[in-house]
């Protein structure tokens, strides 16, 4: 088995774990059976993580906040995470300190702050919008390459990532006519959010090989949960917790089908067609936001929006087929 790399997680949109980068299966008959239901598990992923941004702003509108909403959905997860930790530990080689505190690290920056970002971003800007930033992740992987390691950008990802970043100017420009303060603001904390994901796929390369990716999504998530949980303890009184059903009925959806099923399923995805498809595939998460967002949440859908939507697809599917190299 080839030991999984940083480069082969770079084209994996924010809140898609990690992938368990496996070696392809052996021929067998029934393998396109398989394809296909590596491709069907690379969708439902894709679809079910994006759905998260139409969850927390149905939740918004039941009177909860940011801190409120991200603790519940911790809460939900942490106990599938655990058991995802401890299926992964059992013939495992034990963690030295160095690697307990590289997770610890990892979850704050990649799962904790970058999911609080996210969650306070969208009190302010569409879900479409929200989408479209995150999609930035590999720019932004790439970019810090170029910029800390020296790792040269090509003539075509360079043209990619301006192409990506004019689409998010256009949606920016559709949400400012849209209306609804604070654009700015919700932009750049949704493109923080990004930046955090960004810097923790870039730590965890050596990781992964060494631990696995299994079991670094499990015990960084395991982490930001008990973060997440911290927070609302330490920020909100325990009367912040008194809101209506739907909100838990929200959050229960939200920790489950919008977090570990996706998460699964996108590991799953990759042990049968790898990253670099699986995430080829994940690009569908936009499109069903859209889709989302305007039949649950009825929110404004213009040409620019379509537009962008498509120019940042475009564009980071360019970087990712395309591999760093060093000065």
């Amino acid at each position: 088995m080839t030991p999984p790399k940083a480069e082969d997680e770079l084209a994996q949109p924010l809140d898609v774990a990690p992938a368990e980068a496996l070696a392809a299966p052996h021929p067998r008959p029934g393998l396109h059976a398989v394809s296909r239901s590596g491709l069907v598990l690379a969708a439902l992923g894709a679809i079910a993580f994006s759905g998260k941004a139409i969850i927390v702003k149905l939740g918004y509108r039941y009177g909860a906040d940011a801190v409120t909403l991200l603790a519940l959905r911790m809460l939900v997860a942490f106990p599938f995470f655990l058991m995802m930790g401890f299926w992964a530990a059992r013939r495992s080689a034990s963690l030295s300190g160095a690697d307990r505190l590289r997770i610890v690290l990892l979850g704050f920056l990649g799962y904790y702050l970058a999911s609080f970002l996210d969650f306070a971003g969208l009190a302010y800007i569409t879900a479409t919008l929200e989408r479209l930033i995150l999609y930035l992740t590999p720019t932004l992987v790439a970019l810090i390459g170029w910029l800390a390691f020296g790792k040269r950008i090509s003539r075509r990802q360079a043209l990619a990532l301006l192409v990506s970043y004019a689409g998010v100017a256009l949606a920016f420009g559709h949400d400012l006519q849209a209306g609804g303060s604070n654009i700015m603001l919700g932009g750049a904390l949704v493109f923080g959010s990004a930046l955090a994901y960004a810097l923790y796929l870039v730590g965890s390369g050596e990781l992964v090989a060494r631990v696995g990716a299994v079991r670094l999504t499990a015990y960084a998530s395991s982490v930001a949960s008990v973060l997440c949980l911290l927070q609302f303890v330490l920020l909100r009184p325990l009367q912040a917790m008194v809101l209506p059903w739907e909100v838990y009925a929200l959050s229960l959806v939200n920790g489950t089908l919008c977090t570990v099923l996706p998460v699964l399923a996108v590991m799953m995805a990759v042990a049968r067609i790898g990253s670099a498809l699986a995430a080829q595939v994940g690009m569908v998460g936009p499109v069903s936001t859209i889709v989302l967002s305007l039949l649950l949440l009825g929110e404004p859908m213009g040409p620019w929006q379509v537009a962008g939507t498509v120019l940042v697809m475009a564009g980071v599917f360019v970087v990712s087929q395309q591999k760093t190299v060093a000065r």
